[in-house]
């Protein structure tokens, strides 16, 4: 069996650091799914900006696309989903940054707590994309 090395790049790596592009995507994700504040981060999104979400419904298997479905999405989980989204870490170069989070709080008034990943995609120091994976599979709220 022959063993082929691929060099992707030396991507950076952070315990936790929100001053990097891939940080502050993340706060601005963050402050929108807390606070339900979208307006930090649709100032990071490219004219372009899509999405994936895990949700277990039609309306969102398929990949999203602009800054409206992105606040009709924090809306929609907003209603079902209190939580603190807590960073564990990142890792990032300039064209892809993926973190590492996990959320606790409530979902449909019942204790929820899950890991999950996001990787944004970048363009020029802004979000072109994210794809959101869970840790645990959710089930219909």
């Amino acid at each position: 069996m022959m063993r082929v090395d691929i060099d992707f790049g030396k991507p950076h790596t952070a315990a936790w650091d929100a001053n990097t592009i891939c940080g502050r995507a993340f706060e601005a994700f963050r402050t929108a799914f807390e606070y339900g504040e979208t307006s930090d981060f649709l100032a990071l999104v490219t004219d372009d900006f899509r999405f994936s979400v895990p949700l277990p419904y039609d309306d969102w298997k398929e990949p999203q696309f602009g800054r409206q479905r992105f606040i009709e999405l924090v809306q929609f989980e907003r209603e079902v989903l209190q939580v603190t989204l807590t960073p564990q870490f990142q890792l990032f170069d300039s064209q892809y940054g993926v973190v590492v989070f996990r959320a606790e709080g409530l979902l449909s008034n019942q204790p929820y707590h899950n890991v999950l990943t996001v990787v944004f995609e970048f363009e020029d120091e802004r979000i072109r994309s994210f794809h959101e994976f869970v840790g645990m599979p959710l089930k219909n709220y």
